[in-house]
């Protein structure tokens, strides 16, 4: 069996199923759970499934879902994500406490870090659920409500686990990003990253170019001298003068190679 015929097998099962575990996988096609693993990290990055914790379920495709879904949003930019990821992910040492937010291009970060030994403190879902296999992190997930488009963590219980809490750094992301400082969709998700903000000695911000002088709901924060902004290509004057006015730090990532 080819490797294109097994992943067309598990695929046509996942979609039947809507659901599967990797040990039902692995004894259905004869396989090691590792090639199960590497079966479902592919078909996840083609937006055909979400892996969970032992195992994966398929990707709903309704235009409203797939605005929302976190696999379906991990697709969009994707070099950029990776490349501003790989930036962020060499900042971080072994040994720190390290505060992850949700969102794509936190998970993209996420999975650069596995190989270092950390304290990892989270809100969401999916970093958890990546991290929960790894022996050398120790993962820390915080308490709240789930919010289930955005697979993350929030609420008082969340706010309340924070501010018990230190950590060397925050990554977060945002949703825009103008010279008034950093802006998200949801107030929960708002508060939420305050609470990190406050928690950690500095805070670096993953933000792709798509984000310049987008605004959102609610501005999460304006710039500090705590903050590190790192994204793909330099910003317009306004924003980069802002910045720099504020004592932030601007960092730009190479392009990805092809």
């Amino acid at each position: 069996m080819t490797n294109k015929q097994r992943l067309d097998l598990i695929e046509k099962h996942i979609r039947e199923h809507k659901y599967a575990d990797l040990h039902s996988l692995a004894s259905l096609f004869g396989i090691s759970l590792s090639t199960v693993r590497r079966a479902l990290d592919e078909l996840e990055s083609r937006g055909v499934l979400r892996r969970h914790h032992g195992g994966a379920s398929v990707v709903e495709t309704d235009e409203v879902a797939k605005e929302y879904d976190f696999i379906s949003r991990d697709q969009r930019q994707s070099d950029e994500k990776f490349s501003i990821a790989r930036l962020i992910a060499d900042q971080v040492q072994p040994g720190m406490t390290v505060i992850l937010d949700g969102g794509t291009s936190i998970y993209a970060v996420a999975r650069l870090l596995t190989v270092k030994r950390l304290q990892v403190i989270t809100n969401s879902l999916p970093i958890a659920g990546l991290f929960s296999e790894i022996g050398s992190l120790e993962t820390i997930v915080t308490g709240g409500s789930v919010h289930s488009r955005l697979g993350v963590l929030v609420g008082p219980l969340c706010e309340q686990s924070l501010e018990q809490i230190h950590a060397d750094i925050a990554i977060l992301g945002g949703a825009g990003i103008t010279e008034a400082g950093i802006w998200n969709h949801n107030a929960l998700v708002v508060a939420t990253q305050r609470k990190m903000i406050a928690a950690s000695e500095r805070t670096i911000f993953a933000l792709d170019s798509s984000k310049f002088g987008r605004k959102a709901m609610s501005l999460t924060a304006p710039f500090s001298d705590k903050f590190t902004i790192v994204t793909n290509q330099r910003p317009p004057a306004e924003i980069a003068t802002a910045i720099k006015k504020a004592g932030a730090t601007l960092v730009l990532a190479p392009k990805a190679k092809d």
